[in-house]
């Protein structure tokens, strides 16, 4: 082959790689320089060929929190002789960020030692901006999953996936963890009275205003199932769990959402208490059992009432 056919074969690759839409670049590992780069980083990125002197030139035209690991990866990987892809966020000229893949391929001496990088720049914003929307959909899909869909608040479903992880927490940190169940008063008769439709929307204003009394951070309100609701109080005593539960009360009776066919004339609810301090083989079942008597005993004892106590068997 002739020096000439050579470069026309060079040219050709050239013209080849400078026609595509990914960036081709090469560094000397000795110099740590650019021996070439595409002009096609211009159009991308803003930044003129002849500015990507050095590796300093790619590791500042990173975003700052990419910066570290992506260097940090590629060098590693270089030094090792393994081809390698990198995504991160590149500095464009104006300030704005383009995702770019990296595809690196090491070229290496006869003796093994490493010569330089070859390798391919490729605009990814696209695919990232779809990929973002397609975890925000998985979030929100997940977050529906947990939400009772009349209220708002938390459903059975994320009512149970909490309680497991608040119980092990409880049980290894020796914290106390209390329940409070609380289920409205004739609730049939307020359907019967104004119709389900109204009787949905008083679910929702008793959702609303119990969620009042579930303030910090880890506490949870839940709707676990017709007009029955559960609040999980992690960090929370006994005592402090009966004040919580009168607080609940107290916020319905300034509510004072009509309920015509109740005795007081407005809607109340009674609520069922209780709080341990988990030991090995304890079970939050056991917990919830235990509450749930509770708030049938405050329903047989007149409603509009907590009760703190197991019921007193006759």
């Amino acid at each position: 082959m002739t020096t000439h056919d050579i470069a026309t074969d060079d040219a050709v690759y050239k013209t080849l790689l400078e026609s595509t839409r990914a960036i081709p670049w090469k560094i000397d590992w000795a110099t740590m320089q650019f021996a070439y780069i595409g002009p096609q980083i211009e159009e991308l990125l803003g930044w003129t060929p002849d500015s990507w002197v050095t590796v300093q030139d790619w590791a500042e035209r990173m975003h700052p929190e990419d910066r570290q690991w992506a260097v940090d990866f590629c060098v590693a990987q270089s030094m090792a002789g393994v081809d390698h892809e990198a995504d991160y966020r590149a500095l464009c000229s104006n300030g704005d960020y383009v995702w770019i893949r990296d595809v690196v391929h090491v070229v290496r001496n006869d003796d093994g030692t490493v010569n330089s990088l070859v390798g391919f720049m490729f605009d990814i914003s696209e695919r990232k901006r779809t990929e973002e929307k397609l975890v925000a959909m998985q979030r929100e899909l997940e977050e529906l999953s947990f939400k009772d869909g009349l209220t708002n608040v938390a459903n059975r479903r994320r009512f149970d996936h909490v309680m497991d992880a608040s119980w092990e927490r409880a049980r290894n940190q020796r914290e106390p963890i209390a329940l409070l169940m609380i289920d409205i008063d004739y609730f049939k008769q307020y359907n019967d009275r104004y119709g389900h439709l109204a009787g949905d929307d008083c679910l929702r204003r008793v959702a609303s205003v119990l969620a009042q009394a579930a303030t910090r951070p880890n506490d949870l309100l839940a709707r676990i199932g017709g007009e029955e609701f559960a609040m999980l109080l992690p960090g929370t005593s006994a005592s402090g769990a009966v004040g919580v539960a009168e607080h609940c009360r107290q916020l319905l009776k300034d509510a004072q959402i009509l309920h015509g066919p109740a005795p007081l004339g407005r809607l109340t609810a009674s609520i069922g208490v209780g709080a341990i301090t988990p030991e090995d083989g304890d079970s939050w079942v056991s917990l919830l059992d235990r509450v749930d008597r509770r708030l049938y005993a405050a329903k047989q004892a007149g409603r509009d009432r907590m009760m703190d106590a197991d019921p007193v068997a006759v």
